[in-house]
């Protein structure tokens, strides 16, 4: 195995932030930085950002000493074999990306630790113009976003048109799909909003009005207040009832509800973010696919979860996670991807254990929640 020219510089134990209990948390500063794999990169870690399943996964599905944490950005310390040989990256490379956080099959991998490991092909080197906390804030947005809209709810559009740089005109515009972005101010709607504008389609959009100038300035054509009792109404005289996908950020039964209804008589495709209430589905079983994505089977492994939250070994999702990537490395190195609206806190790692704690106690509405912690 290859790695940095001076591994002594790496120690063999850190300071991160595991799990203590059901939604406990603390720091140790005795953690086991993790081994290296042939197709990982170890990552020194400058910056954060908190993902509401960071709470979620404390509270329901806590694994006792795993390290938690699913966004950073940092530099890259070592490289695996595997990745070494590709020489797509490079010790030094400032980069970012998600890992698999508090995964009992894996407990010493995690984004809020100093040294994270992670797999390579599902890394992007951040532009110069990008600070590390812009950087930790693009790992599960983009990946939810991309494998969101291109797979799982199979829009009409596919990576190769990202990859070929080409959006249709706002001319040909016209002619192409309307896909409704329930939650168009949270970290992955804002990035779903501009893929669907640069794959060529026609994002539309329902967050607060507060948010509409942000929503709009990502690309989406038109957007709608949510709290409006007319939303649903409102989108579908909008898109002339032909509205046939929606991808629900937000996933309560009132977006589900508001989705089903604003997409027209010939139905369509409903992606959510979480479980969503069967009893709205059943209201058109026959013209509306319902389905939800468990953003976790990107890594490729078994998600070790509870219920219907778990999943087996999905190695065509990593896959297509790795194209995904490339196209947004792509759009990256172009500066087509900007960076979702921030609240940078200090603190360092204590911040980030209260950053955690106040995302449960309040929802994030139009900026992500960073820290830096080099």
């Amino acid at each position: 195995m290859l790695i940095a020219p001076s591994p002594s510089s790496i120690p063999r134990t850190q300071r991160a932030i595991v799990a203590l209990g059901i939604g406990e948390l603390g720091i140790r500063n005795d953690v086991a930085v993790p081994q290296l794999a042939p197709d990982m990169a170890i990552i020194k870690t400058a910056a954060v950002a908190i993902n509401p399943v960071d709470v979620k996964m404390l509270d329901y599905s806590a694994a006792p000493g795993a390290i938690i944490g699913h966004d950073y950005a940092g530099t890259v310390v070592a490289l695996g074999e595997e990745v070494l040989k590709s020489g797509r990256l490079a010790v030094g490379d400032r980069v970012a990306g998600p890992v698999h956080g508090m995964n009992k099959l894996a407990p010493d991998v995690g984004a809020f630790s100093e040294y994270v490991a992670a797999y390579a092909d599902l890394i992007l080197k951040i532009p110069d113009s990008m600070s590390f906390e812009e950087g930790a804030s693009l790992g599960i947005g983009v990946a939810t976003a991309s494998v969101g809209l291109f797979k799982e709810l199979g829009v009409p559009a596919s990576l190769d048109q990202l990859l070929a740089g080409q959006p249709a005109s706002d001319e040909d515009r016209g002619d192409r799909e309307f896909v409704l972005v329930a939650g168009g101010a949270t970290a992955t709607g804002t990035r779903a909003i501009q893929l669907l504008k640069l794959s060529g389609l026609r994002p539309i959009a329902t967050c607060s009005p507060a948010n509409f100038d942000l929503v709009r300035r990502f690309g989406a054509e038109s957007v709608f207040d949510y709290h409006n009792p007319e939303c649903a109404a409102q989108i579908k005289e909008y898109t002339k009832g032909e509205l046939a996908y929606a991808l629900d950020c937000v996933t309560q039964a009132d977006t589900t509800q508001l989705c089903y209804a604003a997409m027209g008589r010939a139905g369509g495709r409903y992606l959510a973010l979480e479980p969503y209430r069967d009893t709205i589905a059943q209201t058109r079983p026959l013209t509306v696919e319902a389905s939800w994505m468990m953003i976790l089977t990107i890594f490729g492994g078994k998600v070790a979860l509870e219920g219907e939250y778990g999943r087996d070994e999905c190695p065509e999702d990593r896959v297509f996670a790795a194209r995904a990537f490339t196209a947004i490395q792509d759009l990256l190195d172009r500066g087509l991807i900007d960076a979702h609206p921030l609240k940078i806190l200090p603190g360092g790692w204590e911040g980030v254990v209260g950053g955690v704690e106040a995302m449960r106690n309040q929802a994030m509405s139009g900026e992500k929640l960073v820290y830096s912690v080099s």
